[in-house]
C-alpha cells in the first residue's frame, strides 16, 4: 500500500468513519471494508492527497450514481461498477456452504464467519462478540446511549441507519421482503428469513445442552435460561422473577387486579391466559391424569405429582436456611419469608406489609384504619 492510500485510509477512518457506515449498512450486498478500500483507491488514482479530501467530503453529500435495475444509488462509480456484478452474475464469489454469492472475495470471505461462528470484534465494555464491524460499531453505541438516526415523522431514535430505515416502514406501510411461497410481506429482512423456516422446516439454532431446536432465536434463547437459570426480569412489587418479558406482564395484573380473561361458560375473569385455558378444562371435565393408588384424576400432571405426595409422604422442598421440608414450593416460599423477612403484601391504604397474601385480606376487611 502506497503512502498516499495509507494516509488516506488513516484520515477517512479518523474524520468520516461514521458517514463510511452509513453506505455499508445501505448497502447489503457490499461490505464496509471493501466499500473503503474502493473509495481511496478510486480517488487516489486521480487527485491528490488535499484535493482527494476535499472531494470525497463533498461528494459524500450525494450519491448521484444509480443502478438501472434496483434503484440503489452510490457515491463512486467503481461502487456502482461493483454492485452491477450481483445483477450480471459476472466474476462473483459463492460460498460453497450455501450458495450465497458475492461480488468481491473479500466479501465473501466476512460471510463464511456466519458458517464458522467466528466474531473477531468484541466490545471492550460487555465482552460480546460480532461478526461484522458495523455490527460492533451500533452495539456500542448501547452502551454510549447514542441514537444519532432520528425519524422525522415521530421523533424515535436508533443507533444505526438500517434500524431507522426498517422503522419508516411503519409510517409508510412498506412490507418490501415477501415470502415466495405463500406471499406474506415484511417489513424487515430478518422477519422474511425467520418465517421461511416454516416453510422450510429448519431450525437452525441448537441447545448444545439438550439437542432441542428452535426456528426463532428469541425462543432460543429463552430456552438457554432454563438451563442457566437466568431471571432477567424482575416485578418491582414482589420481588418475582421471570424467564420471560410476557411473563412478567402477565404477572403484573395479579398487582394491578386486572382480569382481562374471562370464562365464556360462566362468566369468570382470570389475569392470565394459562388459568383461564386451565379453567374452561375443568368445565369440560377433561382429567386426563389419574392417580393409580386412589383413582383420582386431575387437569394437569404437575397437579397429579403433588397429590401423589400425598400417598408417599414425599417432600422434595426443603428449606436453604433450616432442615424444614414441605410437599409443595408454594409453602416453601411462604415459610422462606420468615427467614428472610419480606412482606411482599402491602396495604394501599396504610402502607403496612405482610408475608401473606391472607393476612393482607384479613387486614383491609377488619383492622385497616384510612389515613
Amino acid at each position: 500500500m502506497d503512502v498516499k492510500l495509507r494516509k488516506m485510509l488513516k484520515y477517512l477512518r479518523e474524520k468520516n468513519g461514521k458517514d463510511l457506515m452509513e453506505e455499508s449498512e445501505e448497502s447489503e450486498e457490499l461490505s464496509e471494508a471493501g466499500e473503503k478500500q474502493h473509495h481511496v483507491k478510486n480517488c487516489v488514482k486521480s487527485l491528490s492527497c488535499s484535493q482527494t479530501k476535499s472531494s470525497l467530503l463533498k461528494r459524500r453529500a450525494k450519491k448521484p450514481f444509480t443502478c438501472s435495475q434496483c434503484g440503489k444509488s452510490y457515491t463512486v462509480k467503481g461502487t456502482l461498477a461493483i454492485h452491477m456484478r450481483t445483477h450480471t452474475g459476472e466474476n462473483l464469489h459463492t460460498c460453497d456452504q450455501c450458495g450465497k454469492s458475492f461480488p468481491i472475495k473479500a466479501y465473501l470471505k466476512d460471510h463464511m464467519r456466519i458458517h464458522t461462528g467466528e466474531k473477531p470484534y468484541s466490545c471492550d465494555q460487555c465482552g460480546k462478540s460480532f461478526t461484522y464491524r458495523h455490527s460492533l460499531k451500533s452495539h456500542t453505541r448501547a452502551h454510549s446511549g447514542e441514537k444519532p438516526y432520528t425519524c422525522d415523522q415521530c421523533g424515535n431514535s436508533f443507533t444505526s441507519k438500517r434500524s431507522l430505515k426498517e422503522h419508516m416502514s411503519i409510517h409508510t406501510g412498506v412490507r418490501p421482503h415477501t415470502c415466495d411461497q405463500c406471499g406474506t410481506s415484511f417489513r424487515q429482512k430478518a422477519a422474511l428469513r425467520e418465517h421461511m423456516t416454516i416453510h422450510t422446516g429448519v431450525k437452525p439454532f441448537a441447545c448444545d445442552q439438550c439437542g432441542k431446536s428452535f426456528r426463532k432465536s428469541c425462543t432460543f434463547k429463552v430456552h438457554l435460561r432454563r438451563h442457566s437459570g437466568e431471571r432477567p426480569f424482575t416485578c418491582d412489587q414482589c420481588g418475582k422473577t421471570f424467564f420471560r418479558s410476557d411473563a412478567l406482564k402477565d404477572h403484573l395484573k395479579v398487582h394491578t387486579k386486572e382480569k382481562p380473561y374471562m370464562c365464556t361458560l360462566c362468566g369468570r375473569s382470570f389475569s392470565q391466559s394459562g388459568t383461564l385455558k386451565l379453567h374452561q378444562k375443568r368445565h369440560n371435565s377433561v382429567k386426563e391424569h389419574m392417580c393409580f393408588d386412589c383413582g383420582k384424576t386431575f387437569v394437569r400432571d404437575a397437579e397429579l405429582k403433588l397429590h401423589q405426595s400425598t400417598h408417599t409422604g414425599e417432600k422434595p422442598f426443603k428449606c436453604s436456611h433450616c432442615d424444614k421440608r414441605f410437599r409443595w414450593s408454594d409453602y416453601l416460599k411462604k415459610h422462606e419469608r420468615i427467614h428472610t423477612g419480606e412482606k411482599p403484601y402491602h396495604c394501599s391504604q396504610c402502607g403496612k406489609s405482610f408475608t401473606l397474601s391472607s393476612s393482607l385480606l384479613s387486614h383491609t376487611k377488619n383492622k385497616c384504619v384510612k389515613s
